[in-house]
């Protein structure tokens, strides 16, 4: 299926040629019809001569309902500009291809009305001078009448060679469906309109609209039900559990996690503006503040967030005389804030030469880090290029990695020379020191420094704790502990040689010393010297005959026989008896 737009000024014949090509009534309402104007949107469609259908959206052409027409315009991929040979060229005329020019909408086709009325010649290459100024460049046309049938063959001809020009759609895009309708059937529930310019819309497929997502209970295209319906087309699908009242036209159905709503853009614009203004993007019609940076650029914040990526084409319309005012291009949906003195004009400096197709070397490096899903939703291509590395769901630019060794290797320093105790530098104290977005880049990050990583603390392979002050205490306990292995010291005396829980911890790390629940201390060797005196009693032995095998105290033994049992060295038979796993 192709799309096309119609354009041009009220009365020139718009609705009356779309319903001579297609049969059908594109003024839906009744009061369109007694006035014999279109107030809001209207569709239909027809088969060509080649097979292919195309779909009409017929756009009021009277300048109150500008809004209305650029609603219907915005997602159409081609127009069909509409002229009448006895009124010719006109003030709506030439707002209609103002707002073509902006979208930038590049293939269409003129058609002269009213042909039976006065030459449509003269009338054909006034328009097509005008036309030939703007995106849609030079275009085909043809004179029609609506009175005697002259024409119509051939402007089905012409618009199948003008689809056919039209360029293939990427069907297996991110949807971003701009509703243009919604409406409530009895029996179905909500049904939301659209142009599908991109992408692939199926049955149960989950979208996101606003802060929800919400599915597709069915689906149809031209009238006919479909299990889904492939770019480019015009769609109806019937939400579940959506009231009417929550969707409406402006919004966005999209495809889950593929798109950012941006609240603020940096843009080119066609021509200067004012501060306040509408801008229309899709079937979105958004109230915005227009700060310019420099000659063509701006930066435009947005009275509610749309789902815009760079390269979108919008306009910008002065809501009080009803005008188009000027056409633009989004070159950044997620600008930088411009909090220093001195960075409108940076930024300005640097999308002097944006295009609207982001160069993801640039994006990166702005940002330092990104998720290659937040890039693709930006519209950035996620490519591998050079000068950026990958690391999980993440993309680093060089610059930043180097940056943040950089700070590793100082604040890991740095901690150690004011804590010698402790086993490294807390793994979430690191990250908030290098300001890392994901606490799981520190794993690749300590590894390309040489850290060890471990236990939560990452420190320079090969440190040990320094026990300093406590180095003395330490001996005397290990000397203590060589002569009486299992008699470990009391609490109180720990305390009294100035080992409280940081310096016993460090002599742990440093594996100086074993510690086991209740504040025993013991020497490394322990378990294994306990091993070897357990295997010379009868087994299964009891917690008494340990006790009194080691030469120690209850205080003593049961920690460390539980000790053996979490490691595998004895095994716990009944309440009171173990054995030997070896046993």
């Amino acid at each position: 299926m192709h799309v096309l737009a119609t354009a041009g000024h009220v009365d020139h014949g718009k609705s009356t040629l779309v319903r001579a090509l297609t049969g059908m009534e594109p003024d839906r309402w009744a009061e369109e019809r007694r006035r014999g104007m279109t107030i809001d949107l209207g569709y239909a469609w027809t088969p060509l001569p080649s097979s292919e259908v195309v779909a009409f959206v017929d756009v009021p052409g009277h300048h109150r309902f500008l809004s209305n027409m650029l609603a219907g315009v915005g997602p159409a991929p081609a127009a069909m500009f509409v002229v009448a040979a006895d009124e010719g060229w006109s003030r709506q005329s030439a707002e209609h291809l103002a707002a073509l020019d902006a979208l930038g909408v590049s293939h269409g086709l003129l058609v002269v009305t009213k042909s039976d009325l006065a030459d449509p010649a003269e009338v054909a290459t006034t328009s097509l001078e005008h036309i030939a100024t703007t995106s849609l460049g030079r275009l085909p046309w043809v004179a029609t009448s609506a009175t005697n049938g002259r024409g119509l063959a051939e402007v089905r001809e012409l618009i199948d060679r003008v689809v056919a020009g039209l360029p293939t759609p990427d069907v297996t895009a991110a949807v971003r469906l701009w509703v243009d309708r919604s409406f409530s059937i009895r029996g179905a529930g909500t049904v939301v309109t659209g142009t599908l310019a991109a992408g692939t819309v199926r049955v149960n497929d989950r979208l996101r609209l606003g802060d929800r997502d919400v599915t597709v209970r069915a689906l149809q295209t031209l009238g006919v039900d479909a299990a889904e319906v492939p770019a480019v087309a015009r769609v109806a699908l019937n939400l579940r559990d959506v009231a009417t009242s929550e969707v409406r036209r402006g919004d966005a159905l999209l495809t889950p996690g593929a798109w950012r709503l941006s609240g603020s853009l940096d843009v080119r614009l066609t021509h200067e503006v004012a501060e306040q203004v509408v801008l229309h993007v899709g079937s979105a019609a958004v109230t915005v503040r227009v700060r310019p940076l420099g000659a063509d650029v701006a930066r435009v914040s947005l009275a509610r967030p749309l789902a815009l990526r760079a390269g979108d084409r919008f306009l910008i319309r002065d809501p009080a005389p009803q005008s188009v005012v000027a056409g633009g291009m989004v070159l950044d949906a997620d600008p930088p804030p411009l909090v220093r003195r001195g960075a409108a004009a940076a930024r300005s400096a640097n999308l002097t030469s944006a295009t609207g197709v982001p160069d993801p070397l640039t994006e990166i490096r702005r940002r330092g880090a990104i998720r290659v899903s937040d890039l693709r939703a930006l519209g950035v291509s996620d490519r591998p290029v050079d000068g950026v590395r990958a690391d999980g769901e993440w993309l680093i630019s060089d610059e930043q990695w180097r940056t943040w060794r950089r700070l590793l290797t100082e604040v890991v320093d740095a901690h150690h020379a004011a804590d010698p105790l402790t086993a490294g530098m807390p793994d979430e104290a690191a990250r908030r020191a290098l300001d890392l977005p994901d606490l799981r880049l520190l794993r690749a990050l300590a590894a390309d420094c040489g850290f060890e990583q471990r236990q939560g603390r990452v420190r320079r392979a090969g440190t040990i704790p320094s026990l300093g002050p406590a180095e003395p205490a330490v001996r005397l306990v290990e000397k203590q502990l060589g002569a009486r292995p299992f008699r470990a010291p009391e609490t109180e005396e720990l305390a009294s040689l100035g080992l409280h829980d940081r310096e016993l911890a460090a002599a742990a790390t440093a594996g100086r010393l074993l510690r086991l629940p209740g504040n025993i201390v013991l020497l490394p060797t322990a378990p294994a010297l306990a091993v070897t005196i357990l295997g010379g009693l009868a087994q299964p032995f009891s917690l008494s005959s340990a006790r009194q095998a080691l030469d120690t105290t209850r205080r003593v033994a049961v920690p460390l026989l539980e000790h053996l049992d979490r490691v595998g060295l004895t095994r716990r038979l009944d309440g009171s008896l173990r054995r030997l796993q070896s046993d």
